[in-house]
């Protein structure tokens, strides 16, 4: 499936690798490598990932590390909304 982005997730990934650049400048690089990756297999298996009601309505979600990133599947389409510390109330994230 395409996948698209929202407006904050390069926002949501440059705040990351500041983050863990901040101790590890290499690390940084690869982990946000690491995300990237795990959205391209997002696209190719979205229904892998089980719905979560709990979060928003059509939300699902895929880990990296102490990472979620969040999306929804709409229109044969994949929209990553958001990729976030896990650790955050993910909720108010999603409200539109």
């Amino acid at each position: 499936m395409k996948v698209e982005f929202s407006d904050y997730v390069e926002d949501d990934l440059e705040a990351i690798a500041d983050y863990i650049a901040r101790d590890n400048p290499e690390r940084a690089l690869t982990f946000i490598r690491e995300i990237r990756a795990e959205i391209r297999a997002i696209g190719r298996n979205p229904l892998l990932y089980r719905l979560r009601p709990e979060i928003g309505e059509d939300a699902r979600m895929a880990f990296r590390g102490r990472y979620v990133i969040l999306f929804r599947i709409a229109d044969k389409r994949v929209r990553v909304e958001r990729v976030v510390y896990g650790g955050r109330d993910l909720a108010p994230l999603l409200e539109s």
